[in-house]
Order: C-alpha cells, then structure tokens, then sequence
C-alpha cells in the first residue's frame, strides 16, 4: 500500500522529509522492493485496445477523466508518463503543498517550458536582475524572436513597487512576472507576498487571461523558502541544485495548481522535456537527505560568514540575514533559513578575485551550486559573463566579487582553506 499524505489512523499530516521515504509509492506494485526501481523502458503495455484509446484521450486533453468514475491514467509512453516520473512528481509537491509538480531535462527546460506553454507572442513579461545567466540569455536574445517583449527591474526592497508601476504602465500586456530571490549572485531578496499584492491591486492583465507571478526558488527552496504559501502561483527550480544535490545530475522543477501546470504539461510532451527514469530515480534517492543536507550546509555556511565579516582582506559579504536592516525584514518575514549560497567582494578587483580562487584547496572551481561539495567562482567572468558591464554593474556584480557554495566538508577545515586562501590579499 503506497503512502497518503495524512495518517490513515489520526489524520495528522506528515511532513515533507517523512513523505520523502515512501509518498506515492506502493511496493507490492513492484515485487516488494522498498525503493521504487528504474523503469528504463520507453513504452508500456495496453490491457486492450479500449484502454488505450482512453489513456490518449487523457493524456492529450481530447476528454476530462471523471475522479469519480473513471479508473486511474495509465501509463503510455515514457515522454508523457513513467513509474519514476510520476512518484517523483508526487513527492515534490509535497514540499509547498501544491497541486501538483513536473519534473523536467534541466532547470532552463523548466523555465523555457512554462513560458513558452503560458506567454503568447505579443504579450509581455516583467523580470528581476539580477537572474541566472540562462534565463537572463533566453529573455534578451530568444522572447524577442518569438515576439515577447520582457522589461527588467532591479531586485531589492522596491521590486514590488517598480512591478506596479511598470504593469499600470504596461496595462493589459504583460502576462508573467518573473522573479528570482534570493537572486544569483548577489542574494537580493524580494518580498513575494507585498509583490502579489501588488500585482492584484493593478489587475490588468491581458485578454482571456491573468497575470501571473513565477518564483525561481533554487536558492533556498524548498526547505528555507515557499513561495506558494506566500502568493506565488508559480515556483520553479533548477533541481540540479539541493534537490539532486550530488553535483551528478542535470534537472529541473514546476510547483503549482493544476489549471496552469495542465497546460505546461501538454507543452513538455510535445516539446520532450521532461527528466528521463535514471535521473528521477537519482532525484527520488536526493529528496531522502534534502532536509539534512541543507540544514548542515547552512551551519557551515553561517561559519564561513562569520569568518568573512571580519577578515580584513574582504569589502562585502552577501547573505540573506545580513543584508541591511530593510532586506533583514524581509527575510524574517518569508524565509526560514539562510541556505548556503554566500557571495563576497574582496579588497580590490578581479586580479585579487582570481588569486584567491586560485589558492583554494578544499573548495573546487567550478560553477553551480547547492551540491556536497564546495564550489567556489568568479560570476562577472563565469555564470554571468554574458551580461554586459553596465547590466552587471546594475546588478552589484563587482569584478572584487566571489560567490561560494558550501557544502558538507569539516567546518574547521573549510574555514582553514579560507583562510589560507584569504592571506594572499594580505
């Protein structure tokens, strides 16, 4: 019998990191194993002719499947459903308690998915800067192509404010607003509720149609941060980060209600980007640790911090918590942790930069983040070196700045490469 959300006794709801063990699966569906398999196949069996045609004719939205009558979906083909997929699926969702999640190749399918299945050519989206390199390339150089015009705003304090303005101004065209936060790399936070206020208080949106609010939530979600619960109608992540966590996979993710996820779910079939059973299976083994893995990566990144504030060859750290009174409040109002992306200017430039990158021993250059593993890089040259000077320069990215991702080495150690690598500045 596969695991309820609720306690079938009590009626008390589990928490995400108990659903993790066993939500959506039933072991006597696949000889007992305690751990769902790989079903590495690309098809799947009708019973009879009727039951195919009833599956196609779900799957591709030609009949509504009736809860109450209907027997279950089944599966039919592994780019539209799959074992894997689907209890994967299931456990996601349980993070920020939504209707549903799909699970796609990587985190720019995710994003590039959603807006191709929710913009039409000629409406517009709204964007925070800084986001990560990707999304920031997709909106400049490939929504224009498709006739979608997207409009920047600074990430802070003001975001929802510079929305409002922006959607009075833009009245009846824009369909999405985007937002990452904390954004990469300079952890800006921006307040999701007051920005969905904000949104519903201009309600204009453009014909047969909502505005809706997209959250890019890989820095702190799902454990420190739910932007679902905060009004978000959307949250999506790049699962090659916490979720997979192992630096071994390349995922990405959708939280939301089912009326707008039914619509990106047709897209990602036709479009065949949804993550392929080895890698769900990987996903499903990740969501086992996630709650452990990132509270013990976030006690070490608070030490690191801690270190970096007071060391003398450092000008800034960026952190969520110590980001100034204003970005502070926000914090304490939708976010329970601080996670373990830290970002810091060095006394200098980029040739300072590049040396202490350079000494590190424990910390491995590279970009990415939210593994095991220490991850240390330069953003102006590397994740955002596609930027240009002045959009970087907006955005606080300094050529003195140096984003870390902490991982789960021996604290005193980490601190000792650190330091080690620090003291070439001296």
């Amino acid at each position: 019998m596969s695991m309820h959300r609720r306690s079938a006794l009590s009626g008390r709801p589990f928490a995400p990191d108990t659903l993790m063990m066993g939500y959506g699966y039933d072991p006597f569906l696949s000889e007992g194993s305690v751990k769902p398999p790989v079903f590495l196949t690309s098809t799947f069996v009708f019973r009879n002719a009727e039951e195919g045609k009833r599956y196609f004719q779900w799957a591709y939205g030609l009949k509504e499947r009736d809860p109450s009558s209907d027997p279950e979906m089944g599966l039919i083909y592994s780019r539209l459903n799959n074992p894997d997929l689907e209890i994967l699926e299931n456990r996601l969702a349980c993070w920020e308690n939504a209707d549903l999640s799909l699970v796609f190749s990587s985190g720019m399918s995710a994003i590039t998915t959603t807006v191709l299945a929710l913009v039409k050519p000629g409406q517009e989206i709204i964007s925070t800067n800084p986001v990560y390199g990707g999304t920031d390339f997709f909106f400049e150089h490939i929504c224009p192509r498709l006739n979608i015009t997207v409009h920047r705003v600074s990430a802070g304090s003001d975001t929802p404010a510079k929305v409002e303005a922006l959607l009075r101004e833009r009245a009846g065209r824009v369909r999405l607003v985007h937002v990452e936060t904390p954004s990469n790399p300079t952890n800006s936070l921006v307040d999701i509720r007051a920005l969905a206020q904000a949104m519903k208080q201009v309600g204009v949106a453009p014909p047969d149609s909502e505005i809706l609010l997209m959250v890019d939530n890989t820095f702190l979600g799902p454990l420190f941060q739910q932007p679902l619960n905060l009004g978000a109608d959307l949250s999506v992540y790049s699962a090659t980060k916490f979720i997979g966590g192992h630096s071994d996979l390349v995922a990405g993710a959708l939280m939301g209600p089912h009326k707008l996820l039914k619509e990106v779910t047709v897209f990602r079939t036709i479009l065949g980007t949804m993550a392929d059973p080895f890698t769900c299976w990987l996903l499903m083994r990740s969501l086992e640790t996630l709650d452990v893995r990132m509270r013990r990566q976030q006690e070490n990144a608070r030490r690191l911090v801690t270190l970096l504030k007071a060391h003398p060859a450092v000008e800034r750290v960026y952190y969520p918590g110590e980001l100034g009174e204003t970005q502070n409040a926000i914090w304490q109002r939708q976010c329970s942790g601080s996670g373990s992306l830290i970002a810091f200017d060095v006394r200098g430039g980029e040739a300072e930069a590049f040396q202490v990158i350079n000494r590190v021993e424990i910390c491995k250059m590279a970009v990415s983040l939210g593994g095991t593993e220490s991850l240390i890089e330069h953003p102006s040259t590397m994740t955002h070196s596609d930027l240009d000077e002045e959009t970087k320069a907006s955005a606080g990215i300094t050529p003195a700045m140096i984003r870390l991702s902490v991982g789960l080495e021996n604290i005193e150690d980490l601190e000792a490469d650190l330091r080690s690598a620090l003291a070439v500045l001296d």
